[in-house]
């Protein structure tokens, strides 16, 4: 995200996007409005750090006006949308204008 922020983005890592079947990433590239929708479900208007996210449950709305399922179980974090579930596999990047999370699949 190129704005000023603050942003918290789960970014899925080369090997997320693997998994998408290549005539469905094929499809989703050619069509801007949904690639969007896509990558503003990734990202938050706030800074959460790894650290910060409580045990348990936490909805969280995205930039995409979507509320994600943040979970923590002991330090391992999953989040669920509408799209489907990922695991952070990496998190605390700090930007310039917020942090990022890696996470394993596109979701």
């Amino acid at each position: 995200l190129a704005g000023a922020g603050p942003f918290t983005v789960f970014a899925p890592n080369n090997d997320a996007f693997a998994k998408i079947p290549t005539d469905d990433l094929d499809a989703l590239l050619s069509k801007p409005e949904a690639l969007e929708a896509v990558l503003l479900r990734h990202a938050v208007n706030k800074i959460i750090l790894g650290k910060d996210i409580p045990q348990g449950s936490n909805r969280i709305k995205t930039i995409e006006g979507e509320e994600i399922e943040v979970f923590n179980d002991c330090g391992e974090i999953t989040i669920t949308s509408c799209e489907g579930k990922a695991k952070v596999i990496k998190t605390d990047i700090m930007a310039s204008n917020g942090v990022i999370h890696i996470v394993d699949t596109v979701f």
